[in-house]
C-alpha cells in the first residue's frame, strides 16, 4: 500500500497545496509552526476520518474558510483507490472511497493501516485511562469489525444508561427491569469486548517487550498489565452488586469503559521512576510493536508517520526507527523535522528512496 499523493485545500494552515510521494521515505521539514505536522495530520486524517492531534473537527477548517477537503491518491494491491475526507462548516463530515460515501465511519476503519509516532504519544503516560484504553481500542479495530461494532454499541447503551440514572435521581423514580435491559446489553457487548482485548494483550505485550529490548539497549524488564474489573466477576453481576453506587453517583462506575494498562518498569510505574529516556523507549516499543501486529493481522505494511521525532529523541532511538525502513518488508516512512541536513543525513543512512519537501 503506497499513499502517491495528497491534495490539501483549506485545511489548517494550508489554502492548496498538493504533494506528490516518494513510494519510501517522505521528509517534510521547514521552521516550527510551518505546517510539517499538518501534513502528517492530514495522512493520519484519511486513515482515520479524524485528526490526531485535535478532536474539534471543524477546528482543522482554515481560518477565515467554510471548509476543508483532503484528497489522498493510494495504490493498494496494484490497484488505484483514492480516499476523499470533506467537512464543511454546520454539517458532517464526508468520508468518499472512489466517489461513494461511507454510510459509517468505521467501514472505514482499518483499509488504509496506519501508524503514528509522536510528541504527543506521552499523553499515554501521563494522562488518564481514557488514553490507553484509545490505543487498545485503535490497534485492535484497524483489524477487527466485529470489535469496533461492539464497542460502538456498548458506549451507545452507556450513554442511555447513564442518562437513565440521572433521569431517576431528576424524577425520585427507580425501574429495575427498565435498567435490567441496558444491563444484559452491556454485558453481552462488555463481555466480548474484554475477552478481545485479553487476547489481544497475550499476543502484543510479548511484540512489545521484544521492541524495548532493541531500542533500549537496556536490562530493565518493562511489563504491561490489564486492568479490569471484569476479571473479579462478570459484567451483569458486577452492575447488580454497584446499584445503590451507581444510582447515587448518576452514571455507570463498573464496565469496560474502565479498563486501564499498568506502564511498569522493573514493577514499578514508568510515570513515576522511569526516565525521561526509558519513557521515551516505552513509548516507541509501544508504537511499533503496534505497527507489527496491524501488519501481521492485516497482512498490509501501515504507513509510519514520525512527526517531530529528532527533536524529542536521542540519535540512538532514532537511529534504530530508521534502521527498520532498511527492509524490503518494510512500507511508507513519512518523517517531520526542523532541519534537512539532520534528516537527510539519516536517512542517507539506509539504502531506500527519498524525499525531501521544504515547506
Amino acid at each position: 500500500m503506497i499513499l502517491k499523493s495528497i491534495s490539501l485545500l483549506n485545511y489548517k494552515n494550508f489554502d492548496s497545496k498538493t504533494f506528490t510521494f516518494n513510494e519510501k521515505i517522505n521528509c517534510i521539514v521547514g521552521n516550527n509552526g510551518i505546517g510539517k505536522t499538518n501534513v502528517l495530520d492530514a495522512i493520519y486524517h484519511l486513515s482515520f476520518g479524524k485528526s490526531y492531534f485535535n478532536p474539534v473537527a471543524s477546528q482543522n477548517i482554515k481560518h477565515g474558510e467554510e471548509f476543508f477537503v483532503i484528497n489522498g491518491e493510494y495504490t493498494k494491491d496494484d490497484k488505484p483507490e483514492k480516499i476523499v475526507v470533506s467537512l464543511k462548516r454546520g454539517q458532517k463530515k464526508v468520508i468518499k472511497r472512489n466517489g461513494k460515501a461511507y454510510d459509517k465511519f468505521s467501514e472505514h476503519i482499518g483499509f488504509l493501516p496506519l501508524v503514528i509516532i509522536s510528541p504527543a504519544d506521552r499523553n499515554l503516560i501521563i494522562e488518564g485511562s481514557d488514553t490507553r484504553r484509545k490505543f487498545i481500542d485503535s490497534v485492535i479495530s484497524q483489524s477487527d469489525k466485529t470489535y469496533l461494532n461492539n464497542l460502538i454499541n456498548y458506549n451507545k447503551i452507556l450513554v442511555q444508561r447513564n442518562a437513565l440514572l440521572k433521569y431517576f435521581a431528576l424524577n425520585h423514580t427507580f425501574n429495575a427491569d427498565t435498567l435490567d435491559v441496558y444491563n444484559t446489553q452491556l454485558n453481552e457487548f462488555g463481555t466480548h469486548i474484554f475477552e478481545k482485548r485479553q487476547t489481544f494483550l497475550n499476543a502484543f505485550i510479548p511484540i512489545f517487550k521484544e521492541r524495548y529490548k532493541a531500542i533500549s539497549n537496556g536490562n530493565e524488564t518493562v511489563e504491561l498489565v490489564y486492568n479490569s474489573h471484569l476479571f473479579d466477576n462478570d459484567l451483569s453481576t458486577l452492575l447488580k452488586q454497584v446499584i445503590n453506587k451507581d444510582k447515587a453517583l448518576q452514571y455507570t462506575s463498573v464496565g469496560i469503559h474502565k479498563d486501564d494498562l499498568s506502564f511498569d518498569i522493573e514493577t514499578h510505574p514508568i510515570k513515576k521512576f522511569g526516565s525521561q529516556g526509558q519513557q521515551k523507549s516505552f513509548l516507541i516499543a509501544l508504537k511499533m510493536a503496534q505497527f507489527d501486529f496491524i501488519k501481521a493481522q492485516s497482512g498490509v505494511n501501515p504507513i509510519l508517520l514520525l512527526d517531530d521525532v529528532f527533536d524529542k529523541l536521542d540519535e540512538q532511538r532514532v537511529a534504530q526507527i530508521i534502521k527498520l525502513v532498511d527492509d524490503e518488508n518494510f512500507g511508507q516512512l513519512f518523517i517531520s523535522d526542523t532541519h534537512a541536513d539532520r534528516t537527510e543525513n539519516a536517512v542517507k543512512q539506509v539504502h531506500q528512496s527519498f524525499e525531501i519537501f521544504k515547506l
